[in-house]
């Protein structure tokens, strides 16, 4: 079994459990592609029909991620899903900054944290190695998308602090189709800590409490 990251991780319901973020395995992919799915369909009922029929990424990209150390699964191991993937994230550097690519959460598994903890394991590992911030891209007016970054530490970018990288991004996303509805930039500032030998970008890691 690969070394592990236990968080605490609040649900409604006054439970605690111990949320495992690891790294992606192969077999995890097909289940991701699931997850990506499902986190799609409320988009629907917002008119967005566009965004909840978009295609999950594709299996080969989700392995060049998983080979990179660039895709890691939140799990509940002491729940009826065991280790079966509950939620999971994708991350890039561009420029200065750890970008998340992606952050999808099952809805059957959705208010229990684990957005909250998987962005929080992608900022302890951007620390470590040194790097200034997270960014993300993200629909501005979606109640689960730019309001909740922002309750979390992320602030929109203005046009003129956007770098290079990020201008690239969102014109990839225009080209997709995306701008049909407003999208922004959000970054979070880190700060640097220092990194233990014995850490690794693809450790595993436990979180607890909170939502």
């Amino acid at each position: 079994m690969d070394p592990a990251t236990r968080v605490p991780v609040g649900r409604p319901a006054r439970h605690t459990e111990y949320m495992r973020i690891r790294s992606a395995r192969r077999s995890d992919l097909p289940l991701l592609q699931d997850i990506e799915r499902a986190a799609g369909e409320p988009f629907r009922a917002l008119g967005m029909a566009f965004v909840a029929d978009d295609d999950p990424p594709p299996l080969d990209l989700l392995e060049s991620y998983r080979q990179a150390d660039r895709c890691w699964v939140a799990t509940d191991p002491l729940s009826a899903t065991g280790d079966r993937p509950l939620g999971y994230v994708l991350a890039d550097p561009v420029d200065d900054a750890l970008h998340i690519e992606q952050v999808s959460v099952d809805p059957c598994a959705a208010r229990r944290g684990i957005g909250r903890a998987l962005i929080a394991h992608l900022a302890e590992l951007a620390s470590a190695r040194g790097m200034a911030a997270l960014t993300l891209t993200t629909f501005t007016d979606v109640p689960w998308n730019a309001p909740y970054y922002a309750r979390i530490g992320f602030r929109i970018l203005p046009e003129a602090e956007l770098t290079d990288g990020l201008r690239t991004i969102r014109a990839e996303e225009a080209e997709h189709g995306l701008d049909r509805w407003p999208r922004v930039c959000m970054r979070r500032e880190l700060t640097p800590t220092a990194r233990t030998p014995a850490a690794r970008p693809s450790d595993a890691v436990t979180v607890s409490g909170g939502t």
